[in-house]
């Protein structure tokens, strides 16, 4: 088998909070990351949102509101989350999601200062 779907972190249980627009997700070896809907959906692994390189990322405004309507596995490696605004084409690893968490709050940071610098709005 290819080591192309390795994980170096495997989730134990992955919670939906519809209210408060977040998943949540106890990982193995330790931390329990919370991410929001929003900065979910503006990191989207997925091209539409990462484009082909880093390069051609996108900016992705107006997300404010979003939420998730529900999670699905694909395989054992990541999940694909279908967000409100209809997009559900970015593949979650379980690595990708424990680097946001660890690195939430510069994610954030950096996302709010991009749309500061486009003129950009967080509301839609």
């Amino acid at each position: 088998m290819s080591d192309t779907f390795s994980q170096k972190h495997h989730p134990v249980e992955i919670r939906l909070i519809r209210e408060a627009k977040m998943l949540e997700v106890d990982f193995k070896d330790g931390p329990t990351v919370a991410l929001p809907a929003e900065l979910l959906r503006v990191e989207s692994p997925s091209a539409d949102v990462q484009g082909h390189g880093p390069s051609q990322k996108k900016t992705i405004a107006g997300r404010r509101h979003v939420g998730i309507m529900g999670v699905e596995a694909v395989g054992n490696y990541a999940i694909r989350i279908k967000f409100d605004d209809m997009h559900d084409t970015g593949i979650f690893t379980w690595d990708y999601m424990y680097d946001m968490g660890l690195r939430k709050d510069e994610m954030w940071a950096d996302y709010l200062a991009d749309l500061a610098a486009k003129g950009l709005s967080r509301d839609p």
